[in-house]
This record gives structure tokens, C-alpha cells and sequence, in this order.
């Protein structure tokens, strides 16, 4: 099915593109666990919009004033509290509809992650910020990454953030000035000693099909993640 603007008139204001980032990254999911990856990987899904950190000032006042066993059995008032804050540091906690596949060889660990970028991770130059350390941190660590993006109402390439986060020369950055897109990272560390990141840029368009993009896992293989078969079983689904 062709790819459909899901943040512009007509289907905004008549559907929620939140509940339907959600569909699809479970559909990538599901598609992963079926038919795509090998014996002895899974893949879930990571999905919440806006700060999921929050403090109930309630809860700690109450938890200050518990008691806890002392040595001897008897109980004694808890009496320490937090100091004074120095210092309030504004933060973002980026939007997050993500796929993360891991590997159970030596329990679960991450080995490869899909990020279906949202309005949120691109309208002010923090939120950007974040998202592209958030891919750093990825990448060195050698997880493979999958990044796309199909946000019409908000201009900005978060690749070339990454690349700024990165401390990269324009070289690196999106060979064109492609509103939607799809990249993928293989992370790799060369006999030679070199670390470097193998990258596959893929430019989308509205009214035209998704591609097939290269899923790299951190010591295994690279696999086919098909977003077309994915995107066209959420929009069946979500009745689009």
C-alpha cells in the first residue's frame, strides 16, 4: 500500500497517527518474531509519547517517614533525606516507538533497534538533540539501527543531527535534502582496529511504496526488515 500522510489533512483530525505508530511497530514486531529472525532472537516493542519520569511528591514525603528494622529487631525511624537540590537540569525524554531486538545467547541483551521517528523527536532543537544522542549511544555500542521517518509536519533530518552529535564532516550527512527517510546502520570493528558504522540511506516518498532496508544485529547477521509488508498489515488493521 502506498505510504499515507498520516500528520496532514485528511487524516489528521480524523485519525490519531499515535495509535497507528503504535500498530505498526507492533506489526514490525510481529513480522520479526514470525518469518524473520533466527532461533535465538526476539524482538518487543518500546512505545510511549512524552516524559514517562515522573516524581509523586506524596509518595516520597510518605517514604521519608517509614520505619526500617534495626540489627536487633526493634524498628527505628528512617531519619536521612535527600539535600537540598544544587541545581535543576532541564532534560527531554524523547517519544519512543521503538523495536528492539535482542539476542538470548548469553541471557537478553540488545542487539539491534528500529526507531519509527515521531513530531516530537523533531519540533524543537532539544528534542532533536536527544533523539540523535539517544542513536549515538546506540551505535557505539555496536547495536545495529534502523532509523525512519515519515513526519510531514515537522523539517528536519535526523540523520544530520546524528552526524552533529557525532562531531562529523558534511560528507556524512543525507545526500539530499530528503524530507522523508530511512537509514540504516551496520555498526562494525575492523581487524585493523577501526570502528566504523556501514550506512544505507533510503528516500521515501507519499503515494509510493516503503522499501525493504538491511536490520543489522551486533554479532549476527543482517537481515531483510520488510517496512512496506509492516506498514500495509497496520493500515489493514487501523482500517486505513
Amino acid at each position: 500500500m502506498p505510504l499515507l500522510d498520516h500528520f496532514r489533512p485528511p487524516l489528521l483530525g480524523r485519525r490519531h497517527w499515535e495509535s497507528f505508530h503504535a500498530v505498526w511497530a507492533t506489526e514490525i514486531m510481529a513480522a520479526l518474531n514470525k518469518e524473520v529472525l533466527p532461533k535465538g532472537y526476539f524482538a518487543e516493542t518500546q512505545t510511549h509519547v512524552g516524559g514517562r519520569i515522573e516524581v509523586d511528591v506524596a509518595t516520597l514525603a510518605h517514604e521519608s517517614s517509614d520505619s526500617f528494622p534495626e540489627s536487633n529487631g526493634g524498628l527505628a525511624l528512617m531519619t536521612w533525606a535527600p539535600p537540598i537540590t544544587t541545581v535543576t537540569l532541564p532534560l527531554v525524554f524523547p517519544d519512543e516507538f521503538e523495536i528492539q531486538v535482542f539476542s538470548t545467547a548469553t541471557g537478553p541483551t540488545l542487539v539491534g533497534a528500529i526507531e519509527l521517528v515521531s513530531p516530537g523527536n523533531k519540533d524543537r532543537p532539544e528534542a532533536r538533540r536527544a533523539f540523535a544522542a539517544k542513536c549515538a549511544s546506540y551505535l557505539q555500542a555496536g547495536i545495529g539501527l534502523v532509523v525512519v521517518d515519515v513526519v510531514t509536519d515537522r523539517h528536519a533530518n535526523l540523520h544530520d543531527e546524528l552526524i552533529d552529535v557525532l562531531q562529523k564532516e558534511g560528507a556524512f550527512r543525507f545526500p539530499r535534502d530528503a524530507a522523508l527517510y530511512a537509514v540504516s546502520y551496520r555498526p562494525a570493528r575492523l581487524k585493523s582496529g577501526a570502528e566504523q558504522a556501514e550506512t544505507f540511506f533510503y528516500e521515501l516518498a507519499l503515494d509510493r511504496p516503503l522499501p525493504i532496508v538491511p536490520l543489522p544485529l551486533r554479532g549476527g547477521p543482517t537481515l531483510p526488515l520488510d517496512l512496506e509488508s509492516a506498514y500495509s498489515e497496520a493500515r489493514g488493521r487501523s482500517r486505513l
